[in-house]
């Protein structure tokens, strides 16, 4: 019997209260705040970042992809990316049982080059999730963020996450001090394995300065004469360097229950890519420094990483080529690149030859396991 479907990658659009009510009063003068643009129309003001977010394509669930427009006003936007109520009907219309929810907005404050002030937004960003998910705790699964300012910072932020009935915890591409793999982070990666909360890098990991021109806002600098398009195929980078780091990094090897979770950055390139990390390992490990392990790379990327994806055929297709246990579907909800409301036609043509055993992992068991939903129940 096929079980009810859960969404790995979800989104919430974050209304304008989210900052203006909630924000540390240090910083409230200069929050993130509604504007509206002449060509554009509704985007979103981070003061510290140069370029407003237009909100258009994070609100372009079920539009044709010669309808999608790059502008839209606030009213036109799907309320469901706000709204709890108004999500569980979106849910219902697609066929979807529950949702990982991750920020919009937030994607970019993220990478907020003032790092008090980037704390500040995602703290407050984490009062309005809960408060969004309070309903509905077995629909509406939202991920916290945690800022990194420090590590004893993100201790305290992802105890603050547990409180709050969060799930998980998502990270910067770039904390503000030394990179992922340094011990300083030991103490961190203990405490999210402790709350069990797994610990995200969604796409867009991207350059560490959000101002710089080399970086679009996809994250990677583009590249040739028409380049905005050809940054989308590079994507999946940002997020394969930082799980590289953690296998060569040796994170997983001193910390061999923590779940990471790769969001939206697709899994059929895995096959190779795990092929290539045991080749380097085996080949070059003798004259490049990197940390010794007790297992071969591929091996800590299949225990300890989790993927999700939404359209990426090549992942069924390629599934028993890397661990069927860590896939997880995703439907991208609300944004441009989801598969809402047609999501059980994705799934059908996707799944086509599969198990029903195989469907069930990858649409339902492997996000329940991972985010031990039963158990929270």
């Amino acid at each position: 019997m096929l079980k009810p479907v859960l969404s790995a990658d979800s989104h919430v659009l974050e209304p304008p209260d989210t900052y203006t009510n909630r924000l540390d009063r240090r910083f409230r003068d200069r929050a993130p705040h509604l504007a509206q643009d002449p060509v554009k129309g509704s985007v979103y003001v981070i003061p510290g970042i140069n370029s407003p977010l237009s909100l258009a394509l994070m609100s372009a669930a079920g539009k044709a992809p010669d309808k999608v427009s790059e502008s839209a006003n606030w009213d036109e936007l799907q309320s469901g990316g706000w709204d709890p109520e108004k999500r569980i009907q979106d849910q219902k219309r697609d066929g979807i049982a529950g949702e990982i929810l991750y920020p919009s907005l937030g994607m970019i404050l993220c990478k907020h080059p003032d790092y008090d002030y980037r704390k500040a937004c995602l703290d407050a960003y984490n009062d309005w999730l809960s408060e969004f998910c309070s309903g509905h705790r077995d629909r509406l699964l939202g991920v916290g963020q945690v800022s990194l300012r420090t590590p004893g910072d993100g201790i305290e932020e992802a105890r603050k996450i547990k409180s709050l009935g969060l799930r998980g915890v998502m990270l910067p591409g770039w904390p503000a001090l030394e990179d992922y793999d340094s011990r300083i982070y030991d103490d961190f990666w203990a405490t999210c394995v402790e709350l069990k909360l797994p610990v995200t890098f969604h796409h867009l990991p991207g350059s560490r300065n959000p101002n710089d021109k080399a970086d679009s806002i996809y994250g990677t600098a583009n590249r040739g004469v028409n380049s905005k398009l050809n940054s989308w195929m590079n994507l999946v980078r940002g997020n394969q360097d930082i799980l590289a780091m953690f296998v060569f990094g040796g994170v997983f090897e001193r910390h061999p229950k923590l779940k990471l979770v790769c969001a939206e950055a697709d899994a059929g390139w895995v096959p190779h890519f795990t092929y290539r990390m045991d080749y380097a390992y085996n080949q070059h490990r003798h004259h490049v420094k990197t940390e010794k392990l007790s297992k071969a790379p591929s091996e800590y990327f299949h225990n300890n990483i989790y993927l999700s994806f939404q359209d990426d055929e090549m992942a069924f297709k390629l599934r028993n080529f890397m661990n069927i246990r860590h896939l997880m579907w995703a439907n991208d909800f609300p944004h441009f690149d989801s598969t809402w409301p047609n999501s059980q036609a994705v799934i059908k043509a996707h799944t086509a030859g599969m198990t029903e055993q195989e469907m069930n992992w990858i649409l339902h068991d492997n996000l329940s396991d991972c985010y031990e939903l039963e158990q929270a129940a």
